[in-house]
């Protein structure tokens, strides 16, 4: 696939990318299907501690990929739905959710700029998005304002993401190799996955963008909701090695 500007084209390209992944994520070990419907737990120690008590709550999970973490949310008593553009990995979403038991969760394919139209414009008293999402989406203030519909009146945003330094730092974790400030989409053409990156695959060409904190933080708040908090973690990027001495990870919870 030749990369272009289209919108159209880097939804197709993305979407290709997430959709042949899906089997390669489910058999490998860096997932641990096997581990999780055994009862295992995706979740970061911080995020429970800080979304606090989700029992008998309703919680929406933003690009949910296969439902991990989701699923992990419905183990602590939360209603979940997750929401993904991949129907395959909605569909191991769904058989997961089968497996543990889950029998309230449900899962929807739906892009993420579509959810308020896919979910018949409910809100939710959480909306969740997990690491690894916000650089597929090219709009921020679009996304923000997505998510701030979803919210139910005294409800909240909750964020756990990849600090935005580490897009600019070298393997080393400590070199700056990169721009801070780019903005243009940044088109990578690489086989296998995160994963695994030995495996075989025919989808190669991502379309991905770089949002600064202070571009969500701002996009969010000019959605309508009221920041609570502003956390950076020191450690769980899968890519730089631990105690390099930069902010990892960042959470952030919103508020309607």
């Amino acid at each position: 696939m030749v990369a272009t500007s289209d919108p159209a084209d880097w939804r197709t390209a993305n979407r290709a990318i997430w959709d042949e992944r899906v089997p390669i994520h489910t058999a490998g070990t860096f997932y641990d299907l096997p581990g999780f419907v055994a009862g295992g737990d995706t979740l970061r120690d911080f995020e429970p501690a800080e979304v606090g008590d989700v029992r008998g709550k309703t919680l929406l999970h933003l690009q949910c990929h296969i439902g991990l973490d989701t699923l992990s949310w419905a183990r602590r008593g939360a209603t979940v739905t997750g929401l993904d553009f991949s129907a395959p990995a909605v569909d191991v979403a769904d058989g997961l959710a089968t497996q543990i038991g889950a029998t309230t969760a449900r899962f929807v394919t739906a892009d993420v700029y579509d959810a308020v139209r896919a979910l018949d414009d409910q809100t939710f008293d959480i909306v969740y998005t997990g690491l690894g999402a916000l650089c597929w989406l090219p709009d921020i203030a679009r996304w923000a304002r997505t998510a701030a519909a979803l919210v139910a009146p005294g409800g909240f945003l909750y964020l756990a993401e990849f600090h935005p330094v580490t897009e600019v730092l070298a393997e080393d974790g400590r070199t700056v190799e990169g721009d801070y400030f780019h903005r243009d989409p940044i088109v990578v053409d690489e086989p296998g996955s995160y994963a695994d990156r030995t495996a075989a695959t025919t989808a190669t060409l991502t379309y991905e963008w770089r949002h600064g904190i202070g571009d969500v933080v701002s996009a969010l708040i000019a959605a309508g909701l009221r920041l609570e908090f502003l956390h950076e973690h020191d450690g769980g990027h899968f890519r730089l090695p631990a105690g390099v001495g930069v902010p990892q990870l960042y959470t952030l919870r919103a508020a309607k």
